[in-house]
């Protein structure tokens, strides 16, 4: 979940320690056992060995089993070694290791007893040495600025009683009794955030990992050159395809350039993509696959935990918006194809489809087994082991990908990596959600926030948009989320918006950091491997995915765009958005389908373009009461006016030509 920006969801093995072997098979027995651990919890095994732990032993082991190995895995600084581990970080990995066992060992007694209120003395000193040290691992994991919010808010409930805090003071407590709620509370480091990570989380972080390591990504991709390939533009088509299919399983944009993106941005070089315009388009791809199901990254399992509604509901949910953001980014990838004279690859350079197939058909099919379970059988924690079995099983079937030892060994080790970074950073989160709680600001923050708003849905929404980008600049998206789940979206709620909608707002509103300068991550990742500037190449991703910027208040305002609503208003709303994208993507780029460059590439292009943007805006807006009972025909009539503009003014410089003439 953090990369070189902080919200993947792979690990960036550049930010971490080159372990000794050692030092890796304690990596990879932390990783087997939370997997050991998982299996026994969601396929009921304690029914068959006699041993039923109640659920929080679980949690409790996971922060045990992976938490400490932050300070193995994280040098403490830029100049700490790398190559070996300083003793103090060993030191402070087993004082975390010995407390988090003591926890789950006494999971029982810390329940039965309150230890969240009324924990011996003991104990809460223990629980102030985990609290700090865990403000450090989420600082190494995370970064600075995660853990900046991260310890501010988890010692509000202390200083919260402060006076100059005037609508934010609470009654305060001690910082002892703080530090027992963090740690022995069921709302702080074992709560939400820990509890999607061990019931759904880590499962798809398995099949995420199995998929990188057997092959997947060039698979996706030969697949995307087999298919697209030679088509008008077909490269940056094929971008788009194999990222937003990677992006998907892996949720991580960045990690998603690095990978994919160094074999399709020098290949839509190739066809003659400018360098900015390469990078760019690969950004966007790799963000938006973070969006699109089946699977949409860790967030959206954590986002089904905390609504208590199940997965499908949220993936059905993502797919009318995800459609309309890749539809927009093929439509301009295809206009200025066509306005730049760009062709694809010869058919004799690219891959044969069948050929793919052969090779790699049994991602497709794991793929497939993994829809199968998670949207017909319903059984979304269980889904993901079974794929990765299956995918797994059906890789040693391949003698050229065939893993032996070694490799077993090293996908343990990666994915222990993985699930340390992923869990540190969900349990700092968890600290945050805590104190608010404890300290009982999360019944009225929402109504402050009214209250500040001045009743305003647009003033809310707007500052939500703001905030959700800001955080995902500097935080990964999971906490992002969970912090504004918690913080603003109670507000949304009370003014009477859909709730799930409010969720997918938050969502895509701080993936949008990722191509939004100044920080836009995945653009200045991918702006190195196509040779051009960073900035320039997080403006043009901007531009080419200007659709992303409008969708979620549209569909915040109006749920029939996340398929909430009756059929009839779900197609109708689909089916004026489609040509929305259309009339945009081609003001955008200065070629409409079927007509050619707009004005003819001169100084008439642009009234076009403007009028055309405006068609495309309208047709997007879907109308109803949160739009002043403005109904959705109005703004039809409205577009159809700016296209018949756009027409018009199209049909001047060849009338102008024949009436001088």
């Amino acid at each position: 979940m953090t990369d070189a920006a902080p919200s993947s969801n792979a690990p960036e093995q550049g930010r971490q320690r080159r372990l000794s072997p050692g030092w890796q098979a304690v990596v990879g027995l932390a990783a087997a056992a939370s997997i050991a651990m998982v299996v026994y919890m969601v396929f009921n095994l304690g029914l068959y060995a006699g041993y039923i732990p109640i659920q929080a032993v679980y949690f409790y082991a996971a922060l045990t089993l992976l938490c400490p190995l932050v300070f193995i895995l994280f040098p403490a600084h830029k100049g700490a070694p790398r190559d070996r581990v300083p003793w103090y970080d060993v030191a402070l990995f087993l004082v975390f290791l010995a407390a988090g066992a003591v926890c789950t060992f006494n999971t029982r007694t810390i329940f039965d007893y309150g230890w969240d209120y009324l924990a011996p003395d003991w104990a809460l000193w223990m629980a102030l040495a985990v609290w700090l040290l865990m403000l450090e691992a989420t600082r190494r994991a995370a970064g600075f600025a995660v853990f900046a919010v991260v310890a501010v808010a988890s010692f509000y409930p202390w200083f919260g009683s402060a006076s100059f805090l005037g609508l934010f003071q609470v009654p305060g407590s001690t910082l002892l009794e703080t530090a027992q709620y963090h740690l022995f509370g069921t709302e702080s480091l074992i709560g939400v955030p820990m509890q999607a990570l061990v019931n759904i989380v880590i499962g798809f972080l398995l099949f995420g990992v199995a998929l990188q390591k057997t092959g997947a990504g060039q698979f996706f991709i030969d697949l995307s050159f087999a298919i697209l390939g030679g088509t008008r533009g077909g490269p940056a088509k094929v971008a788009v395809l194999s990222s937003g299919l990677m992006g998907s399983i892996s949720g991580s944009p960045v990690t998603n350039v690095v990978t994919t993106g160094s074999m399709t941005i020098p290949a839509m070089r190739k066809v003659g993509f400018p360098a900015v315009t390469a990078g760019a388009i690969e950004a966007c791809a790799s963000t938006g696959g973070v969006l699109m199901p089946p699977v949409m990254g860790a967030t959206a399992f954590i986002m089904a935990t905390y609504l208590e509604i199940s997965y499908q509901t949220i993936a059905l949910a993502a797919i009318i918006p995800s459609f309309l953001f890749f539809l927009g980014l093929f439509l301009q990838i295809d206009a200025m194809a066509a306005r730049k004279g760009l062709v694809g690859f010869p058919r004799e350079e690219l891959p044969r489809l069948r050929s793919v197939l052969r090779d790699g058909w049994y991602f497709l099919l794991a793929l497939v087994l993994l829809v199968w379970l998670l949207f017909f059988l319903k059984q979304e924690s269980r889904a993901p082991f079974f794929a990765t079995l299956a995918l797994i099983a059906l890789n040693q079937l391949n003698p050229t990908r065939r893993w032996g030892l070694r490799d077993l060994a090293a996908f343990a080790v990666d994915c222990g990596r993985l699930f340390v970074e992923i869990a540190t950073i969900l349990a700092g989160v968890g600290l945050l959600l805590g104190a608010l709680v404890l300290t009982g600001k999360v019944g009225s923050l929402a109504y402050d926030l009214i209250a500040m708003a001045g009743d305003n849905t647009l003033v809310l929404l707007l500052a939500g948009a703001l905030t959700s980008m800001i955080l995902g600049m500097g935080m990964t998206i999971s906490a992002a989320y969970l912090f504004l789940a918690i913080a603003l979206a109670p507000a949304l709620t009370e003014s009477g918006l859909n709730v799930l909608a409010i969720h997918m707002f938050m969502l895509y509103w701080g993936m949008i950091s990722y191509i939004t300068p100044p920080i836009a991550f995945a653009a200045f990742a991918a702006a190195p491997i196509s040779g051009s500037s960073s900035m320039k190449t997080g403006i043009e991703a901007m531009r080419l995915g200007t659709i992303i910027y409008f969708i979620p208040f549209f569909f915040v305002l109006n749920p029939a765009l996340i398929g909430q609503g009756s059929m009839a208003e779900i197609l109708s709303v689909l089916g004026t958005a489609v040509i929305g994208v259309l009339l945009l993507s081609s003001a955008l780029q200065g070629y409409l389908l079927g007509v050619g460059r707009l004005g003819g590439g001169g100084l008439f292009q642009w009234p076009i373009r403007m009028a055309l943007f405006a068609a495309g805006l309208l047709l997007l807006v879907p109308g109803g009461e949160n739009f002043g009972n403005i109904g959705a025909g109005s703004f039809l009539v409205a577009a159809l006016v700016c296209i018949m503009a756009a027409l018009l003014l199209q049909m001047a410089p060849s009338f102008l030509r024949k009436h001088q003439a």
